[in-house]
């Protein structure tokens, strides 16, 4: 009987080990992101609102009028589906275009702080008399894209882009890619009105 116990005891022993030693270790995953269906691209020009300019507007975007501390012209180019915005704003040109552009900069370059890099790409459309330049801002910005558009003598428009949620370049890249697109659009299909 002593044995027989003993025997047990060592074959319970022996299966435990068994099955504890030849699993595999357990080795967390990596936080994963929802995967975002973008559309393909398709534009409409606006020419409304009583704007001083039009350009082409993404179809699967809204264009919201905002009219901000007395100043005309501003709008939103909000995206439902992806929770962001390009805030626009719109400036007459009265002899103060290097302050308006020194502020642009001003407020590109404070997003140094948290950027990995800044690049800038001049945009000329002589034909449209519409100049630019175009921001990328790499890392985890509040804002990866901004832009400028002027005509030099009296008009400046702004543009910079927004998610609404806390930045991190690894789950919002795919949209942020997809609206820069849409910028580089809209700085291509850009005139003035007046």
């Amino acid at each position: 009987m002593k044995l027989f116990r003993s025997s047990i005891i060592y074959l319970i022993i022996c299966i435990s080990i068994f099955l504890t030693g030849c699993g595999k270790s357990s080795i967390p995953r990596p936080y994963g992101y929802f995967r975002v269906d973008l559309p393909k691209h398709a534009y409409r020009t606006i020419d409304t609102l009583g704007l001083p300019y039009r350009f082409d507007l993404p179809k699967n975007a809204k264009l919201i009028s905002r009219d901000a501390h007395g100043e005309k012209y501003w709008v939103d180019i909000y995206y439902p589906k992806l929770n962001a915005s390009i805030y626009c704003s719109f400036k007459p040109v009265k002899g103060n275009l290097i302050n308006l552009l020194e502020d642009t900069r001003k407020i590109v370059y404070k997003h140094s702080v948290r950027a990995d890099g800044i690049g800038e790409k001049v945009f000329s459309h002589p034909e449209k008399n519409v100049h630019g330049i175009l921001y990328d801002l790499a890392g985890n910005t509040a804002s990866s894209v901004q832009f400028i558009l002027t005509d030099s003598t009296q008009h400046f428009f702004r543009g910079a882009l927004y998610f609404n949620n806390v930045p991190n370049k690894d789950s919002i890249a795919p949209m942020s890619n997809y609206i820069r697109e849409d910028v580089v659009r809209i700085m291509e299909s850009f005139e003035w009105k007046k």
